[in-house]
């Protein structure tokens, strides 16, 4: 029976933790009826857009998101519509927006920013929901430059040796014994940091299936048939998720000199 309890205690947080995400979700579904049409001078990334604004007012206005929380979430947002417009340029084309909108930079939705924010929103909430703690976690130096050099190669691949498979293995080496505690109810909970990096890169993995079936985006392959996204991309959102992580833990909390972490 306690066991019962707190994994519906678990998948509660989680909910709220990844609200944000699963609303969007919600919203693709919904408005994948209307295509490419205009309705009432927009498209509809434009009311995705404005869908994602009221969900963002929302959950500041209702304290389920802090002003701390939300510039960290916007600071994420930034960087990755960076890495969408190069991304998304008819020169590259990783991939592209095949509906029409009013509401956008270049090649990019403006909308498009918010489902990295979701990203953004689910780690630093479920920082505060579970009260999470880290032991021997990295320098944030280390982190930062394993980030930042994981950001540059998303674009740089184009142009020089893709270095994905070294920042993998920098990556497990760094956070090898990185230990992540969680709360549930009055039970502390202690594991491995890595298996966690990839289960949630699996679930955004999912979650982008959903999103390419219903059109928010499509991969070039999937223009004329869609098809599941390849497990490759595992591996780019692993990598992305490192990214954001680093910014949420430097900004929303702090690192003794032992290697532990708590929030602020």
């Amino acid at each position: 029976m306690q066991l019962i309890v707190l994994l519906l205690s678990f998948l509660t947080k989680a909910v709220s933790a990844a609200l944000f995400g699963i609303l969007l979700l919600i919203a693709f579904a919904l408005t994948a009826p209307m295509g490419s049409h205009e309705y009432y001078g927009f498209f509809r990334y434009d009311y995705l857009l404005f869908y994602a604004l009221v969900i963002q007012i929302c959950l500041l206005y209702l304290k389920l998101e802090s002003w701390e929380e939300a510039k960290v979430i916007a600071l994420f947002h930034i960087m990755a519509m960076g890495m969408e417009i190069f991304l998304t340029h008819p020169a590259i084309a990783s991939w592209h927006y095949p509906q029409p909108a009013i509401l956008k930079l270049l090649t990019v939705p403006l909308f498009a920013g918010f489902m990295y924010s979701a990203v953004g929103s689910f780690f630093a909430r479920s920082l505060r929901l579970y009260e999470v703690s880290f032991e021997n976690l990295p320098t944030f130096g280390n982190m930062l430059l394993l980030a930042v050099l994981s950001y540059i190669n998303f674009m740089s691949k184009f142009f020089i040796p893709d270095i994905r498979m070294g920042l993998f293995i920098w990556s497990v080496l760094i956070f090898w014994k990185t230990k992540l505690y969680f709360q549930l109810d009055q039970h502390r909970f202690k594991i491995p940091m890595l298996p966690v990096l990839l289960l949630l890169a699996f679930l955004i993995w999912i979650a982008e299936n959903i999103s390419t079936f219903y059109k928010i985006w499509l991969y070039p392959s999937q223009i004329n048939n869609w098809h599941m996204v390849g497990w490759g991309k595992l591996g780019s959102w692993y990598l992305l998720l490192l990214l954001s992580l680093v910014l949420v833990l430097k900004i929303l909390g702090t690192r003794g000199k032992n290697g532990t972490w708590r929030l602020n």
